[in-house]
C-alpha cells in the first residue's frame, strides 16, 4: 500500500511552514491519484493549534486522491506532544470528502466531535486518547457505519477526557449496532473491570472474533468473569495484555484453552491504585 506521512517539525514551524502548504504539494504531485494511505503526523504546535488550519484545504483537495483508502489524522509521538494534549476538531467533514475510506484513525481527544458519525464503505475506525468524551462515544453509539468491522476505542481516565461511565459504553455491547463487527476494542479504560463484567455475555459476543480489553486496569475482579462466559470461549482471540491480574489468574487463563493474552502484567502501588497504559 502506497502510504505518505506529512508532519510539520518545530524548525518547519518556525520557518512558516504549515500543512496546508504540505497537502497542497503533494496533491499537485501525479502520485496523489494512486496514494491509498495518508497519516497526517505533527502539524505544528498540535497543542495550541487544531486541524481546522488545514481541514479546508484536505477536504478541497480530496479529488486529487481518488485511491486514498486510510487516513490517520495526528499520529504523533509524545516528543513531539503528548496525546492528550493534541487539540481535535470536528472532523466529520473529512469522512464525506472521502467516500472511499475504509480506515480512520484519529489520535487525541481534545476538541475532537464526529457528528454526526456517517459513512457507507468504512470498515475500521480507531480512536487513540488518553481519555474519550463521553460525546464522542455517543456519536459513535448512534453512527450509520453498515461496514464497520473494527472498532477499536481507548476510553481513558477523567482526568484527561473520560466524562463518562460504563451507561456509556453499553450501547457498544449490544448486536445490531454495526452487524458487520468482528474486532472490539474497549480498551486503556480506568473501569476495565467493570467493562469486562458487562462485557462477558454481552449479545456482541455473538458476532465478534475478536475482543480487546487490553491497556486497562483489568484486575482478577474482571477477569473472574470473563474467565466464566462460554460465550468468551467461543472468540477467535481475547486481548487482556497490560493488566493487574495476580500469577494465579494467569496461570487459569493459560490453562484455559482460550486464545488469550495476558502479557505485560502489571503491579499496582503500595494505595493500590491502578493506571491504564495511556493517559497523559
Amino acid at each position: 500500500m502506497q502510504e505518505v506521512k506529512l508532519v510539520v517539525s518545530y524548525d518547519d514551524y518556525e520557518d512558516g511552514i504549515r500543512m496546508e502548504k504540505l497537502i497542497k504539494e503533494l496533491a499537485a504531485k501525479p502520485e496523489a491519484s494512486s496514494l491509498e494511505s495518508l497519516v497526517i503526523g505533527d502539524w505544528g504546535q498540535a497543542y495550541e493549534n487544531s486541524p481546522d488550519e488545514f481541514m479546508g484545504t484536505l477536504v478541497e483537495s480530496a479529488p486529487s486522491f481518488p485511491s486514498l483508502k486510510k487516513l490517520f489524522i495526528g499520529d504523533m509521538g509524545f516528543e513531539e506532544c503528548e496525546v492528550s494534549w493534541i487539540i481535535q476538531t470536528n472532523l466529520t467533514p473529512l469522512l464525506g470528502a472521502f467516500p472511499e475510506l475504509k480506515s480512520f484513525s484519529v489520535m487525541g481527544s481534545s476538541g475532537l466531535s464526529l457528528e454526526p458519525l456517517q459513512h457507507a464503505k468504512l470498515e475500521e475506525l480507531i480512536i487513540i486518547c488518553g481519555g474519550l468524551p463521553k460525546d464522542v462515544l455517543s456519536s459513535i453509539t448512534h453512527a450509520k457505519l453498515p461496514e464497520l468491522r473494527k472498532l477499536e476505542l481507548y476510553l481513558g481516565v477523567d482526568n484527561y477526557g473520560f466524562d463518562g461511565s460504563l451507561e456509556d459504553v453499553l450501547p457498544l455491547l449490544e448486536k445490531g449496532l454495526f452487524p458487520k463487527l468482528v474486532y472490539l476494542g474497549l480498551k486503556d479504560s480506568e473501569i476495565q473491570d467493570e467493562i469486562a463484567k458487562a462485557a462477558a455475555e454481552a449479545p456482541i459476543l455473538d458476532q465478534l472474533e475478536v475482543l480487546d480489553l487490553s491497556q486497562g486496569t483489568l484486575s482478577d475482579e474482571g477477569a473472574e468473569a470473563l474467565l466464566a462466559s462460554d460465550k468468551i470461549k467461543k472468540l477467535k482471540h481475547l486481548d487482556l495484555s497490560y493488566h493487574y491480574m495476580t500469577n494465579e489468574m494467569i496461570s487459569r487463563w493459560n490453562q484455559s484453552g482460550i486464545s488469550v493474552d495476558v502479557s505485560d502484567q502489571q503491579q499496582s502501588d503500595e494505595d493500590d491504585w491502578r493506571y491504564p497504559s495511556l493517559t497523559e
